[in-house]
């Protein structure tokens, strides 16, 4: 496996999935590399289905191996929502059909979250987020790992690190993961957590670092 599709578009993502596999000697890139592609239909009811999902579409594709990662974040109060629909969560609160729903920015699906917890008028609730990684190897062999980071999630923002629904996602009574350094965050992040698990499987197919 000397290439390796990490299947975002996402800069942030791609920084910290990168940086995970950086000792592996593979030729990693992001599908910003590549012109005109059709987007996956995650249309999976969990984190690891769409991950999944994703991983095997652009592994076909594009004819390498693939690592795909689907994650959101789990609010208790809203009974588990945004969930898998985290990055369209505004325009889903907005009427759209779920599975047709486009991706919204990250400023609209925080104002779609403290939205709907204003109107059940709920100042914080326990939440988690949540990652799943799937690696597809060329030859259909499959690697999975799942990554969990507890809080709360609280009406008020601070810190402008970070992405998503970092800002109002409390890792401790007084500093959102927005307010955490990449160091920091990669060592408590659910999207760490499941990066860990997925170098250490790589390892174990027998891949030298």
């Amino acid at each position: 496996m000397k290439e390796l599709i990490i299947a975002t578009k996402n800069k942030n993502k791609f920084r910290e999935m990168r940086t995970a596999f950086k000792a592996f000697p593979f030729d990693i890139k992001s599908l910003d590399e590549f012109k005109e592609l059709p987007d996956a239909v995650e249309d999976g009811k969990t984190f690891a289905d769409n991950a999944l999902i994703k991983a095997r579409f652009f592994s076909r594709l594009l004819n390498r191996a693939c690592l795909a990662d689907d994650s959101g974040l789990c609010v208790d109060a809203l009974e588990g929502m945004p969930g898998v629909y985290s990055a369209r969560y505004a325009v889903l609160r907005a009427g759209a059909d779920p599975e047709r729903a486009h991706d919204s920015p990250d400023d609209a699906n925080n104002r779609a979250l403290v939205a709907e917890l204003d109107r059940l008028k709920i100042d914080q609730s326990n939440a988690a987020y949540k990652c799943a990684l799937a690696l597809v190897a060329l030859d259909g062999s499959v690697l999975q790992t799942e990554g969990i980071c507890r809080g709360v999630i609280k009406k008020i923002p601070r810190g402008s690190g970070g992405f998503g629904y970092d800002p109002y996602f409390y890792v401790s009574d007084d500093k959102t993961m927005a307010e955490l350094t990449l160091e920091q965050k990669d060592k408590i992040s659910h999207r760490g957590d499941a990066l860990r698990k997925m170098v250490e499987a790589v390892s174990d197919w027998g891949v030298e670092r």
